[in-house]
């Protein structure tokens, strides 16, 4: 639930399904039932990432570089992950790391 929070809260872009972080809470059985059917897919090794969608983002030199953006699904997935990966990595970290590290 903590992922879908700041899944939500970050208001991302939809990805290839077209899907929104708000419709989570609109699909029948709410954000509780969204979040233990992903359980379900995951537990049962049924879960597949979807295709990235490209999005082409200005530079300051006029030329664009390219972005992709997953998908809800997989956006909530890979925030979990990272909300239990982070605290068993993060002890071994040195204190003067600070690549994709939070408040560094």
């Amino acid at each position: 639930m903590e992922a879908v929070r700041q899944v939500v809260a970050n208001q991302g872009a939809p990805g290839v399904d077209g899907m929104q972080t708000m419709e989570i809470a609109r699909k029948p059985g709410g954000t509780i039932q969204w979040v233990k059917e992903l359980s379900e897919e995951l537990r049962a090794k049924k879960y597949r990432t979807a295709a990235i969608k490209r999005a082409w983002i200005p530079k300051g030199d006029g030329k664009k570089r390219p972005l992709g953006i997953p998908t809800v699904k997989d956006r909530v997935v890979q925030t979990a992950l990272m909300l239990v990966l982070m605290p068993i990595y993060e002890v071994d970290f040195h204190e003067h790391s600070y690549a994709y590290r939070p408040k560094r």
